[in-house]
């Protein structure tokens, strides 16, 4: 394990593209996915970083678009959901997302597991994904990891994983591609990509972040990570956002 990683300095927003994360980075973890709390600054935070960046803003999620526009109104501000397979313009403009037929299937057999005995499991549909949340119950977590390996193994979809949730999906796509198609876009384009998130899924951003020339921010306990920095938690990503805006 690496030796503490330190804080981001607030100048390296200075001619950066800031990508966040939602859960456990902007929010606090929940035990179910609509059971969080967003904070009533969140919008008009982001509001005034999407000026000082002059629109190089993006939020980069595992929640599907559809489910973060329940929870936040941004406006003007790109996002990727589904774990880079949604995109959204700062415009407007979304990029077509294609759910392969095997989904249906895996879908279909995750549910009725669920129901034949899934005490504390929920399960979380998604245009191009299905996702079997077990924070409600930790000690189910081989159980919930055999049933998507073996549908991964069946249907040629690939398991992502991360804190307390296991979700299969298309392979192709991931936060880091999120990141590297915005980077594409006219608004992001030379600019320096800062990506800040907290899972294990975030690690693919960090890499590409990286290999962008910009850097990576870790949320939460120091672990093996790409990224270059780290903040403590939640709380300490708001008063980093507060002051950089």
């Amino acid at each position: 394990m690496p030796d503490d990683i330190p804080p981001p300095p607030l100048s390296l927003l200075d001619g950066a593209a800031l990508f966040l994360d939602f859960d456990g980075t902007l929010v606090e973890l929940a035990e179910a996915p609509d059971a969080i709390s967003v904070p009533g600054e969140l919008a008009g935070l982001l509001e005034h970083l999407s000026v000082r960046l002059e629109g190089r803003l993006a939020l980069v999620s595992g929640r599907a678009l559809g489910d973060l526009d329940r929870h936040i109104d941004c406006p003007g501000v790109a996002m990727s959901g589904s774990h880079g397979l949604e995109l959204r313009l700062a415009d407007g403009r979304v990029l077509p997302v294609a759910r392969p037929p095997a989904l249906d299937a895996a879908s279909e057999e995750i549910r009725r597991f669920v129901e034949r005995g899934g005490e504390g499991l929920i399960v979380e549909e998604k245009p191009a994904s299905v996702a079997v949340h077990f924070r409600r119950a930790p000690e189910r977590e081989s159980e919930v990891a055999s049933l998507v390996d073996r549908l991964a193994a069946r249907t040629g979809l690939v398991v992502q994983r991360g804190k307390m949730v296991a979700e299969l999906r298309p392979a192709g796509a991931d936060k880091g591609d999120a990141l590297v198609a915005l980077m594409r876009e006219p608004g992001f384009a030379g600019a320096r990509p800062l990506f800040m998130g907290d899972d294990l899924t975030d690690e693919h951003a960090f890499e590409a972040a990286a290999h962008l020339g910009g850097a990576g921010v870790l949320v939460g306990p120091r672990r093996e990570t790409a990224a270059r920095y780290r903040l403590d938690g939640v709380a300490e990503v708001a008063q980093w956002l507060r002051a950089a805006a």
